[in-house]
């Protein structure tokens, strides 16, 4: 039976969510204020643990930096009324599993504790830093078992289905095929895949499809000899033997030739290979993840991808969702890619301006998570205090922040704030949760104004 610590000043509130988690079926601790509560997890092995972000003798970040100290596998849950956005921000990055918005719906408080509960059976690691086994060697600089692109878990329904899959799929050998929009992060998903895998020790190694000529393709996977072709100078090895007892990444497997598709397709099936001008097979034990934003079902019924190679490569399939799809995650990405920009281009730039975020809130940002990413950094380039400031922007995404302008010159600021509403609420799926974490508003306060505005949705 999960064991819940709640902390929560304000006592009605706080006995009646344990009243209604015990009924479901969990073991519920309660205390009020911090103190006690430092007491209780100090002593107690927790399940989860719900936090309010303010409390009388400290706050939720505060005491979630405390609890991490102690306990640092527990997933800290920081209950807010107030919708903080920064806070919300800060709280992800010091380690807190999610937040959640006073006041919620039972329906929420318990997926967002089962998501809890399912990320701490099995947590997948963000550590780049993986440890070298004895007597296995790096063989090239272009085949890491380390990587600066972490996986951000978002609190979007859609990443968190994402998450859900890695979980599912990494501790098997399954091959994966991931498909998905051109910026949406496949490559990070294989790696997720690979670091939560029992093949984490070992190579991580990622070839693009369609920079190889496919004259070349064979040397890449396989390698060759010195002196099997001109330009063969020395022995080379190839991807498969690099990715040995790890994982061999293929993006954009769509553009592979016909031939080397059946290049590909026999070392699958035989887990052998042969470099290129030897008679001598190697043995490879390797898991396939590949990726491609081109249909592959469409390809295999133009004869232009082998059938048989598709049903190998595709064991199991994750569809990498789009920016807009996980809308709510927005800030959590921009934030971390604001982070990474400052460490690339030793900068201190403390956040984004309140135009700069509205801009970003209206832009549907076609480019996905690479776009949001180059977004950043330029602007982080460009700035010069310590705010992303709106005239660092590129003019594609102001253009929505202009639009915006002018409809407020054309109406009244309510009809704006309607419209933006609207907007919020279709963009969510009319989860009115959602949409109030979107306008950064609390839930009872986007149900006043869609009372005000007698918004019939």
């Amino acid at each position: 039976m999960p064991n819940i610590l709640i902390i929560e000043d304000d006592a009605a509130f706080c006995q009646m969510l344990q009243k209604f988690l015990t009924k479901r079926g969990y073991e519920v601790e309660i205390c009020y204020h911090a103190t006690d509560a430092k007491k209780k997890f100090k002593s107690t092995d927790f399940d989860v643990i719900l936090t309010d972000l303010r409390l009388p003798d400290s706050d939720g970040i505060q005491l979630l930096a405390d609890i991490k100290k102690v306990k640092p596998k527990i997933p800290v849950i920081l209950m807010t009324g107030y919708a903080e956005v920064g806070t919300a921000v800060k709280a992800m990055k010091q380690g807190a599993y999610d937040y959640i918005s006073k006041p919620f719906t039972p329906e929420e408080i318990i997926m967002v504790i089962e998501n809890a509960l399912k990320a701490k059976v099995y947590k997948v690691t963000h550590d780049d830093s993986v440890a070298q086994k004895p007597g296995q060697k790096e063989t090239s600089s272009e085949y890491s078992r380390n990587s600066d692109q972490k996986t951000i878990l978002g609190v979007s329904d859609a990443s968190k289905k994402l998450d859900d899959y890695i979980k599912l799929v990494a501790p098997t050998d399954m091959s994966v095929l991931i498909t998905g929009d051109s910026g949406t992060g496949k490559e990070v998903t294989a790696r997720a895949i690979h670091n939560a895998s029992k093949r984490k020790d070992y190579n991580f190694v990622a070839v693009d499809c369609g920079a190889i000529p496919k004259e070349l393709a064979a040397s890449e996977f396989f390698g060759h000899i010195k002196g099997s072709f001109t330009g063969a100078v020395e022995d080379k090895i190839g991807n498969f033997e690099a990715a040995n007892g790890g994982t061999l990444f293929l993006d954009e497997v769509g553009n592979l030739s016909y031939e080397n598709q059946i290049q590909l397709l026999r070392a699958l099936q035989e887990r052998k290979i042969k470099r290129v001008g030897s008679t001598k097979e190697t043995h490879v034990d390797v898991r396939i993840i590949t990726a491609t934003n081109e249909d592959l079902i469409l390809a295999v019924q133009n004869g232009n991808f082998r059938e048989d190679l598709y049903h190998r490569l595709n064991e199991f399939s994750i569809q990498i969702p789009s920016l807009e799809e996980r809308f709510e995650d927005l800030i959590l990405f921009a934030d971390h890619f604001l982070a990474k920009a400052n460490k690339n281009l030793n900068k201190e730039v403390h956040g984004f301006s309140a135009e700069v975020w509205e801009a970003f809130q209206q832009y549907h940002w076609p480019g996905n998570l690479r776009e949001l990413q180059n977004v950043v950094k330029r602007a982080v380039l460009l700035t010069v205090g310590d705010e992303v400031r709106i005239e660092t922007l590129p003019k594609e995404v102001l253009g929505s922040t202009h639009n915006s302008s002018i409809k407020v010159e054309n109406f009244s600021k309510s009809d704006f704030e309607k419209d933006r509403i609207i907007k919020a609420l279709k963009k969510t799926n009319f989860n009115k949760s959602k949409a109030a974490k979107l306008l950064q508003v609390t839930r009872k306060t986007l149900y006043n104004k869609i009372n005000h505005y007698n918004l019939d949705l």
